[in-house]
């Protein structure tokens, strides 16, 4: 290529670019600006609150005399897992309906909800290994009346448990700050009914 023709070409080509100078939009800035000032006001108004006190309602009393539906207690903390029919998911889950863990021992059953299952259990035959959560934060009433409901659906027939079952299964083991380490221990506590 000639010096002539390499000319010409440098010549069509265009600049390097180069960074502009654009400042930020003026109603944009007022906008950010807005936003730092309300965040500022908002953090300012919330001082002296602990982190704990959340949105500042009202606890919720619960009346220790009420009456609840075990259905609905089943429904908002139970059926994910052990499903609405109660049969579970195999391998997984274990089912309530027909279980021997829900039909036999009452005491076993409160203390299952109170302190929840951290391992190998055998239900119906088939072994799980899992973990089942804790629910000592629902009153008597509830855990009562979700006892009372599994052990009489899903083709269960046992007795209903009573509210003065829960209350004395709070206080049988005081000290207890973990969940049952499995199926073994749970019988070493509570023996199978023969």
């Amino acid at each position: 290529m000639s010096p002539k023709d390499r000319t010409r070409a440098q010549r069509r080509e265009a600049q390097e670019p180069t960074e502009l100078s654009n400042p930020v939009p003026w109603p944009v800035a007022v906008i950010a600006v807005g936003f730092i000032l309300w965040g500022f006001w908002y953090y300012f108004q919330n001082v002296g609150y602990p982190a704990m006190a959340g949105d500042r309602r009202s606890a919720i009393v619960i009346d220790p005399s009420a009456s609840f539906d075990g259905s609905v207690v089943y429904a908002g903390n139970c059926a994910a897992c052990h499903q609405g029919n109660g049969k579970g998911l195999a391998g997984v889950f274990p089912p309530l309906a027909g279980s021997e863990w829900v039909l036999e021992n009452e005491d076993r059953l409160v203390q299952i909800l109170l302190h929840g299952i951290n391992g190998e259990i055998e239900v119906a035959g088939v072994t799980y290994q899992g973990v089942m959560p804790a629910f000592p934060q629902l009153a008597d009433g509830e855990l009562a009346a979700v006892l009372s409901f599994i052990r009489s659906e899903w083709g269960n027939t046992a007795t209903p448990i009573a509210t003065a079952a829960v209350e004395a299964g709070r206080q049988r083991f005081p000290d207890r700050d973990g969940p049952w380490q499995g199926g073994a221990e749970l019988n070493e506590a509570f023996p199978p009914e023969s």
